[in-house]
């Protein structure tokens, strides 16, 4: 009897074991297992026009319905905590007006634990509230959504719009009871005239079990200070949900390419769910730590995309490079040190005098034709052209000087171009940037350059490097069919700032340095 049970125990824990496996639930150590979801959103066919609340609520459940088959499929597969985009529920381009048939009511200095799927009688108008917070319980999963919510305020309060309410574009973030942890209000809107800009940047994050602190934001808040930048500093956060409803635009601003970026700059994972609307060009969507990434960018077909990935969970203890790139410009003084290519046999000086544009070829004494203009990303860059099978080029504009060492492994009938852009960028947002950048222009003509290209065949060895006067880099490399790469090294080197790759994984689409100076803005 006794043989017989302790057979049955070891057959049960072998079961048990392999139903953990099977179903995803066993994990490494110091991982977590993560899931985001690219959703193509049901829209309203008439966003401005005024409908009732049921219409409203029939059009939204249609969305949450998907939502919901989502959840269980991440979970299935071992998913700790889930992300959807911004938009996915109600849509897009409504009126104040016609979205507040589509609104929430969500208590947002609301101090105490709320579970809105337990509790659904505290609070009228809640209906999304209340079936997301029960998706997460039924489905034991941590779950983020974006939607519209109300808040009624008094004339007395300063920032009361005229109608008495505010309307705000939300993140909601439930842990795995379905209990409400955390709001966050959209900060910098992108044309979103249905909504309000909260009074004050909301820095909010939530505890989790399994990764410890996420910080969450939204779209368009990724490329400012306030609050992204200043969230991740204040509370040292490693762990970041982003939902968005990002338009790609090419070269230096596709979804994935930038959302790596930002995790490779401030050493931080982040969960990121985009929209799918190809004719809108909204795709783009991944899990991403600052070494790896599991993407999703599909400008084909339609349908929504389920990521699910297992992750390390990055500690307190690391600094970003960010942080170590503010040490490294403290730390080196101004003279001029030799910095030894890993690329070339050149040996290239780094001096902060030299900022005046001189372009050498590879043979070293003939003069290259002076640079040319083109807009790119709306803005006016400067550029020079990249010819031959290697050689060493530099441009300037305003106190930003690019440098770059190249070689092809063999020459292909493309042309790419080094560009410079160091000012106030102001269509469509109004940021300053500082820019050195490698792109494979769309032709062979000069005016070209700057295009938004998605293929290309060249692979090319490179060293770019800039005196960048602001500590927050972000290191965008972009190759064929908008798909990730990763720099060899990247950092400060005597007061500039440098990335360079051995052979990129497939044909180079761009390589560049994309600075933030939040100060200028």
């Amino acid at each position: 009897m006794a043989y017989t049970m302790v057979h049955l125990c070891w057959k049960l824990s072998i079961c048990f074991f392999y139903y953990q496996v099977v179903s995803g639930r066993v994990r490494r150590e110091g991982h977590y297992v993560a899931a985001v979801y690219e959703h193509e959103s049901i829209l309203s066919p008439n966003p401005t026009a005024l409908v009732d609340r049921r219409s409203a609520l029939d059009l939204m459940g249609k969305n949450l319905d998907i939502y919901e088959q989502q959840a269980v499929a991440a979970a299935r597969q071992g998913a700790q905590i889930i992300v959807f985009p911004e938009d996915g529920i109600h849509g897009f381009n409504f009126t104040r007006s016609s979205i507040y048939p589509y609104l929430d009511f969500v208590l947002h200095s609301h101090s105490g634990k709320w579970n809105p799927c337990r509790e659904p009688y505290l609070f009228n108008d809640t209906e999304v509230i209340q079936r997301l917070s029960c998706m997460a319980l039924k489905n034991k999963i941590f779950l983020v959504a974006n939607l519209g919510t109300k808040q009624p305020c008094e004339h007395t309060d300063p920032h009361c719009p005229p109608d008495g309410r505010y309307q705000f574009n939300t993140n909601v973030a439930f842990d795995d009871d379905g209990t409400l942890v955390a709001t966050y209000r959209k900060h910098n809107l992108y044309f979103e005239y249905a909504f309000d800009t909260p009074p004050e940047p909301d820095y909010k994050h939530f505890d989790t079990p399994f990764a410890g602190k996420f910080g969450m934001f939204t779209c368009f808040d990724i490329l400012f200070f306030e609050p992204a930048v200043n969230l991740i500093r204040q509370y040292n956060l490693k762990q970041i949900v982003y939902p968005t409803a990002w338009m790609n635009q090419l070269p230096l601003l596709s979804a994935v390419e930038f959302q790596q970026a930002f995790a490779t700059a401030f050493n931080v994972n982040i969960l990121a769910a985009n929209i799918h609307h190809p004719t809108l060009g909204m795709t783009g969507s991944g899990i991403y730590t600052p070494v790896k990434s599991f993407i999703y960018h599909n400008m084909e077909s339609y349908g929504g995309k389920l990521i699910v990935a297992e992750i390390p969970v990055i500690t307190t203890d690391h600094e970003t490079n960010l942080e170590s790139n503010e040490r490294f410009r403290v730390n080196l003084h101004d003279s001029c040190r030799t910095f030894t290519s890993t690329l070339l046999d050149d040996q290239v000086c780094f001096k902060e005098q030299e900022e005046t544009p001189g372009r050498v070829s590879e043979k070293g004494n003939e003069q290259l034709p002076p640079p040319f203009y083109a807009e790119m990303m709306y803005d006016n860059f400067t550029f020079v052209p990249v010819w031959g099978e290697k050689g060493q080029l530099q441009v300037c504009a305003n106190t930003l000087c690019c440098y770059l060492n190249y070689q092809r492994a063999v020459l292909t009938d493309e042309l790419y171009a080094l560009g410079v852009f160091d000012g106030l960028h102001t269509v469509h947002g109004t940021y300053y940037v500082q820019a050195c950048a490698l792109v494979k222009c769309g032709g062979l003509s000069f005016s070209t350059c700057g295009q938004e290209v998605t293929d290309a065949t060249a692979l090319i060895d490179f060293q770019l490097w800039g005196n960048m006067s602001t500590p927050y880099i972000f290191p965008l490399l972009l190759t064929s069919g908008i798909t990730l790469d990763f720099a060899d090294h990247m950092g400060w080197k005597n007061n500039h700032y440098f990335m360079s790759k051995n052979r990129t994984s497939s044909g180079l689409l761009t390589a560049a340095l994309y600075g933030r100076w939040y100060e200028k803005d």
